[in-house]
């Protein structure tokens, strides 16, 4: 049931943000020289390395650490990623991710390759099991905020309470976070 939910909702979303997507690919063009798109090397579900879509919101060039690990992120943001970022908009192409099963729409997210304290820690816990998801329950928990120690604690209870109806109440509450820009640091 999960799956077919996550194909339906991705691939409605995909139609219906369409527009939005090439109007947002065509900003990030002409505010910064570079892709419209970053792929970043993400682990997957049973530590499978997979390459995960998202608009680009930093200069070419840019370190691939998780941007609290870089020395002065803001000198490697673009202006319009800086909107992009705190609106969660840049993660909209992750709805391809989606479809094509590297991604769930709740689910952890999903860990930079080189992340290797977060990567152990979910599989300590059994979470690597999991598809990742564009949200999650630390997502909503704390997002950029979190430890890593307590984003993996929260990952576990995810993997300890999922269901449809908890992700239902993630993916709503996500909405609301987003709306409020709630939780994002860079």
């Amino acid at each position: 049931m999960k799956r077919l939910f996550d194909v339906l909702a991705a691939g409605l979303g995909c139609i219906i943000l369409a527009p939005l997507m090439l109007l947002i690919a065509l900003a990030v063009r002409l505010d910064s020289p570079g892709p419209a798109l970053h792929w970043s090397r993400r682990v997957g579900r049973g530590a499978r390395l997979y390459d995960m879509p998202k608009f680009r919101t930093m200069r070419v060039g840019a370190p691939d650490v998780p941007t609290h690990r870089l020395e002065d992120p803001q000198a490697w943001i673009t202006p319009l990623g800086r909107f992009l970022r705190r609106s969660s908009l840049d993660e909209l192409p992750q709805l391809w991710s989606v479809l094509t099963g590297d991604m769930s729409m709740v689910g952890p997210r999903p860990a930079l390759f080189n992340q290797d304290d977060l990567i152990a820690l979910r599989a300590a816990s059994g979470v690597d099991r999991l598809r990742p998801g564009i949200t999650g329950w630390a997502q909503i928990n704390g997002r950029d905020e979190l430890p890593i120690p307590e984003k993996a604690a929260l990952d576990q209870t995810y993997l300890q309470r999922m269901s449809f109806a908890f992700d239902l109440q993630i993916m709503v509450r996500t909405m609301v976070q987003v709306l409020t820009r709630r939780g994002v640091a860079h």
